[in-house]
């Protein structure tokens, strides 16, 4: 769907993975897109043959990383309209071998970035009566051993896409979330696991996903966008699962 005056988002964790098919999904359909990462060269990279796509260096939990992204989004292009928090790590391990500094990065990270991105975003939402599309997991939403924190900090993040929902509707707000199953993301390989637990995590997801497939980025990218769009305009407060029926399995 083009617009003829375009809609901005802002879409952190945009350099590879699920944050990556967004922005150049937004892109194809017209929207600027100001995609935002902490590595400026996978940035580019998602902004190849895409002049919609403006690359945005910044760490969404540096003291004003936030503050800045909005700046920076709104000196661009005066407005915006949707912000998609997907920028995430991941981390495992049983809680009797707690790593507590990678605890922390993981919830500052994956639960308090979208918090306080949210909260720098909230005027300029207001004014263009906005959408807040938040991504977690829907690993968050059944038991997790050894990855405890990680499904912990992403249930936080449903929860408070359903308090928000109800909360920012006066200022004309949405909130929504979509909660990915198994996707083919580069994320497992930041995750502190070897490549044999990987290997048998995948085999696990795959075993227990009954669309029979790992999901592509690109999945997940047209749920974020069909919730953005006008039409999906009485949709609020859900949390979507986009994992080939995983979480009801």
């Amino acid at each position: 769907m083009e617009h003829s005056t375009p809609r901005v988002v802002v879409v952190t964790g945009a350099g590879t993975g699920i944050g990556r098919a967004t922005a150049q999904a937004f892109a194809t359909c017209g929207y600027a897109v100001v995609a935002v990462g902490r590595r400026a060269a996978p940035l580019v990279e998602t902004a190849v043959g895409r002049p919609g796509v403006t690359p945005l260096t910044a760490d969404v939990t540096a003291p004003d990383g936030p503050g800045m992204i909005v700046r920076e989004a709104l000196a661009r292009y005066g407005r915006l309209d949707m912000l998609v928090n997907n920028a995430g790590v991941a981390g495992g391990g049983p809680l009797a071998e707690l790593d507590e500094d990678a605890a922390r990065r993981q919830l500052e990270t994956n639960l308090l970035g979208p918090i306080r991105l949210a909260h720098a975003a909230l005027p300029a939402l207001t004014e263009a009566r906005g959408v807040i599309v938040n991504v977690t997991t829907s690993v968050g939403a059944r038991a997790s051993p050894g990855s405890s924190v990680y499904a912990g900090g992403k249930a936080a993040l449903d929860s408070l896409t359903r308090s928000w929902a109800v909360e920012l509707v006066p200022r004309g707000i949405r909130v929504v979330a979509v909660a990915p199953g198994a996707i083919d993301t580069p994320i497992g390989e930041h995750s502190g696991l070897s490549p044999e637990r990987r290997a048998a995590v995948r085999d696990w997801q795959l075993a227990h996903t009954p669309a029979g497939r790992i999901g592509r980025p690109e999945d997940v990218a047209w749920a974020i966008l069909r919730l953005c769009e006008p039409e999906a305009d009485f949709v609020t407060g859900v949390v979507l699962p986009v994992d080939g029926g995983a979480v009801v399995a």
